[in-house]
């Protein structure tokens, strides 16, 4: 048996979440698995189909990591368990067991000054584990230069299931929605300086003289809601910029598939930093291509030139060049074939793999 440690899982929403998910559905169909996951209301009909034990841990937040800790000490004790599976080194720190182990990182929660309280508990936990399962050769890399041993790193690139067929219904209420604009630019994600949407609103400016109909679609909330509205209205582009948020997965998909390009050109915030962008591979499904930026785990997911185009997220006339290059001569439509055929390389019959490998 082997236990998977979370603290994001459904029916809660995220990237995360659909991760830790499918990690979980595709390991169980050649291991016994056991999840012990955060509490979130509503649980219980999710965990009831799923084809696997999930324990939910609730209580305060602060002390929650302790009891959950306990539970899993404990049931280490009173059954055979191979090895533990956790989706950050916080899962791991007070689980204090000879088995093996097992930890994901995605770049954001290591990316600690070295030598700080808070790097010296990452590698406190990371030199404990079996394998360090790095999301993309980026990832690694940080890993590698805050400390951690690069013979502890494998990288495994984020699963995805097969896209969803489109439902008719919803693209005639798109196609009604978007009426005659084009080219079309689309960018799902939070609201935050790492994903850099004030520069490509920016670019946006110059763009609409050679595009005149063109729009861009913003899919996602967050903290920078209100200052990214704020300057679409201050350089006078609301009819270029459209918002959605909290809509339906049918909605997102097909918004997603009816544009020609979507753009995610993201930067190092602080500390925050793309890791890999699971965004990018869930539009190229849809024979969407992308514009990521250089600065981060974007170059797993693009093929540079083949399927997309890298640029420098914190140069505007890069971002502008790069999405004029895409649209000019609708070089989308031959990055978006590429880009298709591309990402059946992440799809969970596959990825799954790469975890079986190291488990047997």
């Amino acid at each position: 048996m082997y236990l998977i440690v979370t603290r994001s899982f459904p029916p809660e929403l995220g990237g995360m979440q659909s991760l830790m998910w499918g990690l979980s559905r595709e390991l169980s169909k050649n291991f016994m698995i056991k999840v012990f996951a955060d509490y979130i209301d509503d649980h219980k009909n999710f965990d009831d189909q799923a084809s696997f034990s999930i324990e939910r841990v609730g209580g305060i937040k602060f002390l929650r990591k302790y009891r959950k800790a306990q539970l899993i000490n404990e049931f280490i004790k009173e059954n055979k368990v191979e090895g533990i599976i956790a989706d950050h080194w916080k899962s791991l720190e007070l689980i204090r067991s000879s088995k093996k182990k097992y930890c994901l990182i995605h770049s954001k929660e290591i990316n600690h000054p070295k030598g700080s309280s808070l790097n010296k508990r990452v590698l406190n936990v990371l030199e404990n584990v079996e394998k360090v399962i790095a999301n993309s050769q980026f990832t690694k890399s940080l890993a590698i230069n805050h400390g951690v041993s690069e013979n502890k790193i494998i990288v495994i690139n984020p699963g995805i299931d097969p896209a969803r067929e489109l439902n008719k219904k919803t693209i005639t209420k798109v196609e009604s929605l978007l009426k005659i604009k084009s080219p079309r630019l689309v960018t799902v994600s939070r609201f935050d300086k790492r994903k850099n949407h004030e520069k490509i609103i920016m670019a946006l400016r110059n763009l609409k003289q050679i595009y005149p109909d063109i729009v861009y679609i913003c899919i996602g909330y967050g903290e920078e809601e209100d200052n990214i509205k704020n300057l679409v209205k201050k350089l006078d582009l609301e009819g270029q910029v459209m918002f959605f948020k909290d809509i339906t997965e049918d909605l997102k998909n097909a918004l997603i598939a009816k544009s020609n390009v979507f753009v995610m050109p993201s930067i190092i915030y602080k500390t925050s930093v793309e890791g890999f962008g699971i965004a990018y591979v869930e539009a190229a499904q849809y024979g969407i291509p992308s514009i990521g930026g250089k600065d981060g785990g974007a170059s797993d997911a693009i093929e540079h030139e083949k399927t997309g185009l890298i640029c420098d997220g914190n140069s505007l006339d890069d971002i502008y060049s790069s999405i004029n290059k895409i649209l000019e001569h609708k070089k989308y439509l031959e990055f978006g074939n590429n880009a298709k055929k591309y990402v059946t390389k992440f799809q969970w019959s596959k990825i799954i793999e790469d975890y079986k490998k190291i488990l047997n």
